[in-house]
């Protein structure tokens, strides 16, 4: 059986790891755990534990089948009422729950994985509680990947994302690279889901040990404070100075996006990534889109975005690319 690792957040690569499960492979997901805003920041605020919103979404798509499809509907359900429960997700509670009775994230995971039996594995991209620490080019800096989500008519660029405190990359992230015959990173936030996922120290090393396939799946658009200006190019490059390694394929929409989606977009200045890659041989293009646009549930705060990559349609391109 093939092994595949999927790397980044849990929203993003949520359609990526249910594609996965239609296809036979064994799949695990190395998750960011720097989230800090929502349900997510307000529980880990409360109980110090790890964050759990991005490692809930990737049990939630693992269980990505018919005779699972109530335990999906729990982790993901969020309440729209209640003291101290609105804009709560069950899922994140669950899981807050397992972390408090095992005191440790991994160990929680694989519970809720065995309790729910679930098929795959969903990683902890480190073992620490970090937050996330941004710098930008002009020098200054923030923490807190919730920073990212405030509204700035003229953003400042991203130089890097770091761990504040650093952090080494959870041993089993590392073997579960290393032991991949592909890997996938994104789609998701680039420098909230996706950066982060592969900012701990020692992600270098795992790659550099590892056989596998590199595939990359491009944002469908650009976020105005993380990615404003950023092109195809820029997003590969950016990727590979951290991995220390190529990718192997780009995977890019050619679907076109209803012009009613674009003026959405437009009005928080967030446009296609820009494909300037065009005549790389590595590029693989396919339509993409889902057909249903994402409503957010009005108790969920956090930036969700409304344009969205299809399972359905991935299964094909994973198809051709990995059996």
């Amino acid at each position: 059986m093939k092994k595949v690792v999927v790397i980044g957040g849990g929203t993003g690569i949520y359609p990526v790891t249910s594609a996965l499960k239609h296809l036979g492979v064994d799949v695990s997901t190395v998750v960011a755990v720097s989230d800090s805003g929502g349900s997510t920041g307000r529980i880990r605020d409360e109980f110090g534990f790890q964050p759990v919103g991005d490692l809930r979404q990737s049990l939630a798509a693992l269980a990505e089948n018919k005779n699972q499809e109530w335990i999906r509907k729990l982790l993901l359900y969020r309440f729209e009422k209640g003291d101290g429960l609105k804009g709560h997700n069950l899922g994140n509670l669950i899981l807050t729950a397992l972390q408090d009775m095992t005191g440790n994230t991994d160990e929680a995971l694989q519970k809720a994985a065995s309790i729910f039996r679930i098929e795959g594995n969903v990683i902890p991209a480190t073992t620490v509680t970090v937050d996330l620490k941004i710098v930008y080019q002009d020098g200054s800096e923030v923490i807190g990947e919730h920073t990212l989500d405030n509204e700035q008519t003229e953003p400042k660029k991203i130089d890097h994302i770091e761990l504040k405190p650093s952090a080494e990359i959870n041993p089993r992230a590392a073997q579960a690279i290393i032991d991949a015959d592909f890997i996938i990173i994104g789609p998701g936030d680039f420098y909230a889901s996706i950066m982060p996922a592969l900012a701990p120290s020692g992600i270098t090393d795992a790659f550099g040990k590892t056989k596998a396939e590199i595939i990359y799946i491009m944002n469908l658009m650009t976020r105005h404070t993380q990615t404003r200006d950023m092109s195809a190019h820029d997003h590969v490059s950016e990727i590979e100075h951290i991995i220390g390694t190529p990718v192997s394929t780009v995977i890019m929409n050619d679907q076109p996006i209803p012009e009613e989606t674009l003026k959405q977009y437009a009005q928080y200045h967030e446009h296609p990534v820009e494909d300037d890659i065009s005549d790389d041989a590595r590029l693989l293009r396919a339509p993409l889109l889902s057909d249903e646009t994402y409503i957010q549930p009005k108790h969920d705060t956090a930036h969700r975005s409304v344009l969205r990559h299809d399972s359905q349609k991935l299964i094909a391109v994973f198809g051709a690319l990995i059996q």
